[in-house]
């Protein structure tokens, strides 16, 4: 096998304060990788930023707290996986032939009006991102080993103890997914970014078996850093190097707390990362501030 080896590359960063729904700083085709966990619907820690974003949503909440409407909780599911669509379609335009897009997302279980139900994240974004033009591939389930079945009211278990049938399972995976746009991409011979970046084979066998399972990143009490729902640098890591090359772009449209930024600094891809909540910025410069002495040149641009 050919090797090759070189001297760490310089690596560039922006951070964007902004709606990721649109990303003018960025041309078409200039993204080769796209890695976020975005706000889940449903689920009650993100109900102020949907209502926030879209003012439907947030007259829809107001009839469903006065009338107890419930079409009104589908519109509004609806709505903010539109929301998030809007995000889905510009990334389809950044990205390259051969790009790929991977976006971590957990399902969302609720009590509405007293009736409790699965409102099921991965379907909605899976069917929005086919609907742009993007291919589905198979996906990965995140086990997440943090809840644990238990009885009396005590951990994750829902409903009448040991008896049926009127108990739920609980949701101890979160979904990977991914997609590509176009056809798969092509490199010249001997690439050596390219042959720079492979991984070895028990990486390979792990990374792409479709279970993952290890522990959820600790958050803090803050509300603002419970609100980023930052992923493991383990799964930023593993998918960057999984779907992407030494110097590649790899763009983020819900950066939150900054993983993705600080994990493509320590693999030499340049990164994009777009945040419209201005006060995660010390957050964020705090967790990609040590990396950042690695020769990589960041930006923060507000617009």
């Amino acid at each position: 096998m050919l090797k090759i080896t070189y001297e760490r590359m310089q690596t560039h960063h922006k951070i964007i304060v902004g709606n990721s729904q649109q990303m003018p700083e960025l041309e078409d085709g200039s993204i080769h990788l796209m890695v976020t966990s975005p706000p889940y619907p449903m689920i009650a820690m993100w109900d102020d930023l949907f209502r926030s974003v879209d003012p439907k949503i947030a007259k829809l909440w107001q009839k469903l707290v006065a009338d107890g409407d419930e079409a009104a909780v589908r519109q509004i599911y609806i709505l903010m996986h539109d929301y998030l669509g809007k995000v889905w379609a510009e990334t389809y335009r950044v990205l390259c032939d051969g790009g790929i897009a991977c976006i971590n997302i957990g399902d969302a279980t609720r009590s509405i009006g007293g009736k409790f139900q699965l409102f099921p994240n991965h379907v909605h974004i899976t069917e929005n991102c086919e609907k742009i033009g993007f291919t589905t591939l198979p996906y990965i389930l995140w086990k997440k080993p943090t809840n644990k079945p238990s009885y009396k009211g005590k951990g994750a278990f829902l409903g009448s103890g040991f008896l049926p049938p009127n108990a739920y399972v609980t949701l101890d995976c979160e979904f990977i997914l991914l997609f590509r746009k176009g056809r798969l991409r092509k490199f010249e011979p001997h690439q050596k970014e390219r042959y720079n970046s492979a991984f070895s084979k028990q990486e390979r066998d792990e990374w792409f078996s479709q279970i993952w399972a290890f522990k959820g990143t600790r958050q803090t009490a803050s509300e603002i850093e419970r609100r980023t729902a930052a992923y493991p640098d383990e799964i930023a890591e593993r998918l960057i190097r999984m779907f992407s090359v030494k110097g590649d772009m790899v763009l983020d449209p819900f950066l939150g707390s900054g993983t993705t930024t600080k994990v493509a600094m320590l693999t030499e891809r340049n990164s994009i990362g777009y945040e419209m909540d201005e006060n995660l910025l010390p957050l964020i410069a705090k967790k990609i501030g040590c990396t950042a002495a690695n020769q990589a040149i960041t930006k923060i641009i507000k617009r």
